[in-house]
């Protein structure tokens, strides 16, 4: 048997596994291999599997296990049920043994990095609010933090390579991606390959601001929990530009079927979003922190405002559209 190529990590019920036991597992009961859990690509021997939700980027669908091109099984990791706390608790913990936490200063970011006691990185244009919001965080909660500040020339010079990696192009996952570019750039650039993030929070728990108007928050809760993936595509082609990947506790099997066993009207009610997650939150970090609304990365970071302005400089008025499409247009020669 080849080397097994891992990309990621592996645990079956809350067992962190190295690469000894995940090599004897795919020796002698390699059917195993369906109940892993954890955020991976794994191959060997013609093989391959991918984590159950896809955090992870290979070949082959999420989730399944694939071998010399037939598809052998699904991946359905089934660890033991847990209350809300305690499905965040383990899934922050078991990512925890490595990596930088990307820090923002929202309830989303916050919660992690006081869990995962790990060295936090923020990044932001000068003076953003999300550089603002992260310090605060960080000495509120007593952690290390890094804080990259960012130029317009930087953004403009990244720009060409973000729109070439990720898969729409669009303004809105332009900017988010620029913001993870520059997260990704220094985690690389300090020997760090695991960035742990708040990814999937707003989407589990009710975060965005539209589903406090909407008389079908059920269905969109679903509608956008299932739009997570193509995020995570976008995200790690991004981060695996300077050898990392994001990791995401709240996409956490343990997490997502605690959260998704709350109905949706306790997440978002009186003017208030993403209420079970905040109600956690308050038991591990003070109430200013856990209840602190925060606009999207792309805006906190200033990196999309830095975007429409370097559109307007370059002719572009109306249209950031426009824009983007003519990098890629010179980008690709035309």
């Amino acid at each position: 048997m080849t080397t097994p190529s891992l990309t990621g990590w592996i645990e079956i019920d809350g067992k962190l596994l190295g690469p000894d036991a995940i090599e004897a597992i795919l020796r002698t009961s390699p059917e195993q291999v369906l109940r892993f859990g954890g955020e991976f690509f794994l191959k060997w021997d013609g093989c391959s599997a991918r984590d159950h939700f896809g955090i992870m980027e290979g070949t082959g669908q999420k989730g399944m296990l694939i071998c010399n091109g037939e598809m052998k099984g699904e991946i359905n990791p089934a660890p033991m049920e847990m209350p809300l706390e305690e499905a965040i608790v383990t899934a922050v913990k078991l990512r925890s043994d490595e990596g930088v936490v990307a820090l923002s200063g929202g309830i989303d970011s916050a919660l992690v990095a006081y869990l995962a006691q790990r060295e936090c990185v923020a990044v932001g244009v000068e003076g953003s609010h999300d550089l603002k919001q992260a310090r605060h965080a960080a000495e509120t909660l007593g952690l290390s933090c890094a804080y990259a500040t960012i130029t317009e020339d930087e953004i403009a010079s990244a720009l060409p390579e973000v729109v070439a990696t990720i898969p729409k192009k669009d303004p809105v996952n332009t900017g988010i991606a620029l913001t993870l570019y520059f997260i990704a750039r220094w985690a690389g650039e300090h020997g760090y390959h695991r960035i742990i993030t708040g990814q999937g929070a707003d989407e589990l728990f009710g975060g965005y601001t539209r589903y406090l108007e909407t008389s079908t928050l059920e269905a969109d809760l679903e509608r956008d929990f299932a739009g997570l993936e193509g995020q995570a595509r976008r995200d790690q082609a991004v981060a695996a530009l300077y050898g990392a990947y994001l990791s995401m506790p709240y996409l956490d099997t343990r997490v997502v079927r605690a959260a998704r066993a709350i109905p949706a009207t306790e997440k978002v009610k009186d003017g208030r979003r993403k209420i079970p997650l905040r109600t956690v939150a308050e038991r591990y970090i003070p109430q200013d922190l856990a209840w602190y609304e925060k606009k999207a990365m792309q805006y906190g970071s200033g990196v999309y405002p830095t975007l429409r302005k370097l559109a307007r400089k370059n002719g572009y008025k109306t249209s950031m559209q426009d824009y983007i499409d003519q990098i890629i247009r010179v980008e690709h020669g035309h």
